[in-house]
């Protein structure tokens, strides 16, 4: 028996499923009890790419190009990075062949192994790749005596020792003994195997939930939106009929984070022409004045919901006959991955060309990371992810994008981000301004909290649901009942700073952002200075700057 591409797809699709199916147990495997980007939504998300082939019948070779370059744009977080580079260095190994024995399966997986190493700088056994690496090397010594012509054998033999590597993930990380799981990420490749095999053994792994992405988007209707209570008075919808700049699917992202910035209910779809969009603002102008940049409009409509104004008269000639500018070309251009309005003003206002929305609980693809990117008018484009699951994304994204030099600075957080911008400096090389942004990143500690989202015991701490954590520099330092109690411990001694910021997020309690306010005011010398922001970010409560 040899792999087709028809035969290749299926197994993806198969895999795909299954990790649909399984992303909230895989979610549930996360040791960390903070609020993430969780790692089976992750891979699930970035897998899920495949279903639109919606079929294919061709050589394994061609087949597998496809599904990589499809997997690694829509890659989401460091396991879906991981992931999709392993397909990549498979479909590189697969190149030129029709079909594919066990024998080239199994090259095909050691290559795809070396290719997700590669882009982990320090890789940590006990994780996917740990779990990779063990089934490729067991894939290529046991084809050389066993399962020639006998793919479904190879694939059978693999999951068992997928899952025995798995089970031993709990040895090669403390931590994972400690809270009594396996690793996420290799739980969720040995999720991709098994649906692979199931297809094989002719028991394709269906979408439990299946949405046929096609016929929703034609379905969509606007309608179906409640105007009670509203929070912002005009429900906004139009067309763009892209112009040439913007052909193609996925090449509107600044438009789509612009509206979820300025309002809510959005219903965005990008397709390859046209975008269709909704949105419920209080400012229906600067949408229409954001949209007009990708084409020409039509189909407008406002209502007023406050007024129960059925529609609203819009000049839709005087908008098509503004002028589209174009950002001028220049030296230096910067993205930043951030979110809350706060937080997104203050990275424009420090000079920052394009946001991509995102961040902890919702990890951008790397097309969306591209897309801004190419949005992006400078020579050289400087991208801070502000997160350390984002990081990878955006290495990915930089290595495919070759009409401009893109460097993705090491920002793991937010304060991070805002020092490196801090210390660039227009009038040297880039080089230069690499290393002063590097050094200033390195000189940031960051203090942030947030609720425990299940129980857990990590690092000797017990810690329970619903329970305020303190993290430094991502890394829990200690649990408290509330969110005063919980900074007041992390921040005993603050003597040695001088520039504090503190970004108070969308939930923040006003009484604590006060007696956080006090107490870091009394507790660093005379001549600090510190600075209070709404930053409007979810999830987290507080996040503080030391420099």
């Amino acid at each position: 028996m040899k792999v087709n591409g028809k035969l290749f797809y299926n197994m993806m699709i198969s895999a795909a499923n299954a990790l649909d199916n399984n992303k909230t147990a895989i979610n549930n495997l996360n040791v960390f009890p903070v609020p993430d980007g969780d790692t089976g939504i992750n891979m699930s998300l970035t897998m899920s790419t495949v279903k639109e082939l919606k079929g294919y019948d061709g050589s394994i070779s061609d087949c597998a190009y496809k599904i990589a370059d499809m997997i690694l744009r829509s890659a989401r977080g460091n396991s879906g990075a991981i992931l999709s580079l392993f397909f990549r260095g498979m479909a590189k190994s697969l190149n030129s062949l029709e079909e594919a024995d066990s024998a080239d399966i199994a090259r095909a997986l050691e290559n795809g192994t070396k290719e997700a190493y590669k882009a982990v700088m320090q890789p940590t056994e006990g994780t996917i790749l740990t779990v990779m690496r063990r089934c490729a090397e067991e894939a290529v010594e046991v084809t050389k005596t066993s399962y020639s012509g006998d793919v479904i054998g190879l694939f059978t033999y693999l999951v068992a020792v997928a899952e025995s590597e798995l089970a031993r993930t709990q040895e090669l990380l403390p931590v994972l003994k400690q809270a009594n799981v396996v690793d996420a990420g290799g739980y969720g490749f040995v999720t991709v195997l098994k649906g692979m095999l199931s297809l094989l053994n002719n028991k394709p792994v269906e979408a439990l939930n299946p949405v046929d992405t096609e016929e929703e988007v034609k379905g969509a209707d606007f309608s179906m939106f409640s105007t009670e209570d509203v929070k912002f008075a005009y429900c906004t919808e139009c067309i763009v009929e892209k112009d040439d700049f913007h052909l193609g699917e996925s090449s509107a992202s600044d438009l789509y984070n612009f509206i979820c910035q300025i309002g809510d209910s959005a219903v965005f779809i990008d397709d390859e022409k046209i975008i269709k969009l909704h949105v419920h603002t209080n400012n229906p102008g600067a949408v229409l004045e954001k949209a007009i940049v990708y084409g020409s409009l039509s189909k407008i409509k406002i209502e007023n919901m406050r007024l129960q104004h059925s529609e609203k008269i819009f000049d839709e000639q005087k908008v098509k006959e503004s002028n589209m500018k174009r950002p001028p070309v220049k030296d230096y251009g910067f993205v930043a991955v951030c979110m809350g309005s706060g937080i997104n003003d203050t990275f424009r206002d420090l000079g920052v060309d394009n946001i991509v929305y995102g961040g902890q609980t919702m990890n951008p693809s790397t097309q969306d990371i591209i897309n801004a990117v190419n949005m992006t008018a400078g020579r050289v484009v400087f991208v801070f992810p502000n997160n350390k699951n984002i990081y990878l994304v955006a290495k990915q994204a930089a290595e495919l994008v070759t009409d401009k030099r893109v460097v993705v600075l090491p920002t793991r957080n937010i304060p991070q981000g805002i020092a490196a911008l801090l210390s660039f400096d227009e009038s040297a090389n880039a080089e230069k301004n690499i290393a002063s942004m590097e050094a200033a990143i390195s000189r940031v500690t960051c203090f942030s909290t947030t609720k425990a989202v299940r129980d857990s015991a990590v690092e000797g701490l017990d810690i329970r649901e619903g329970s305020v954590l303190g993290l430094v520099n991502e890394k829990i330092n200690c649990v408290a009942p509330t969110t005063v109690e919980c900074i007041d411990k992390m921040t005993k001694e603050m003597k040695q700073f001088s520039y504090v910021t503190i970004f108070y997020g969308q939930d923040a309690d006003s009484n604590d952002v006060d007696k956080v306010y006090s107490m870091l005011n009394g507790r660093l010398a005379d001549d600090a200075d510190i600075v209070l922001i709404d930053g409007g970010q979810p999830v987290y409560d507080f996040v503080i700057s030391f420099e």
